[in-house]
């Protein structure tokens, strides 16, 4: 690791361990420059601001885990199945991990602070962009309904934290959650996720088998 690299995660891990103990209002520059080992002005010339600190504690968190979960969406020749599967398992996997969930509540608590919350969220979507593109691909293969690909990846995020992230947050699941409990979410979400974006010709027939209709046997 370069001497700027080690130097700025100096300050990075200062700055979470203050920010978590103190609050985003408590925390001064420098407090971090003392932690970290150097002086206010060395903080500053990495961050600009407390609040571009403050988001890059987090989504330098949020990275070391969601590049875990996004992992091989980049891959053109990837199974669609089996990485949605794969997805959504390590969706809650890695962030309901204590350390993400304490990540979220802190910014949660400090999102309306100089646009800390807007901040936070430009940075996180290039995650969205890399599942969209996926599924963009996807759908121009016909495996899944043509469709908004930026709203599918933001559906299928949401369906993959749906039955955990909030009892994480109220601290209602225990940390981190059963392997049992992450499998039987992700292959909620991934059936309701192809329910949703089915090619259409599937979902017409599914459809009409719910219906109670017949549905004509195509194997000749």
């Amino acid at each position: 690791m370069r001497k700027t690299d080690r130097k700025r995660r100096q300050i990075l891990d200062a700055a979470y361990r203050l920010f978590r103990d103190n609050g985003f209002e408590k925390t001064t520059m420098a407090q971090v420059a003392t932690a970290a080992g150097g002086s206010k002005a060395t903080v500053y010339n990495y961050f600009p601001s407390k609040e571009e600190l403050f988001v890059e504690c987090v989504t330098s968190l949020c990275d070391h885990y969601l590049d875990a979960a996004f992992a091989g969406l980049r891959n053109p020749r990837a199974d669609l199945s089996a990485a949605l599967s794969r997805l959504s398992k390590n969706t809650p996997r890695l962030t309901c991990t204590p350390e993400m969930v304490a990540a979220r509540r802190l910014l949660i608590s400090n999102a309306d602070h100089s646009g800390i919350g807007s901040l936070f969220y430009g940075r996180t979507r290039e995650y969205v962009r890399d599942l969209a593109d996926f599924l963009r691909r996807a759908m121009d293969s016909g495996q899944l309904r043509k469709d908004d690909p930026v709203l599918a990846a933001q559906q299928l995020r949401a369906l993959a934290e749906a039955e955990i992230l909030e009892r994480c947050l109220l601290d209602a699941e225990a940390m981190p959650p059963s392997s049992a409990t992450i499998s039987r979410t992700a292959r909620n979400a991934v059936k309701l996720f192809f329910r949703i974006y089915a090619p259409l010709r599937h979902a017409t027939l599914d459809q009409r088998s719910a219906s109670g209709d017949t549905v004509p046997d195509s194997s000749g």
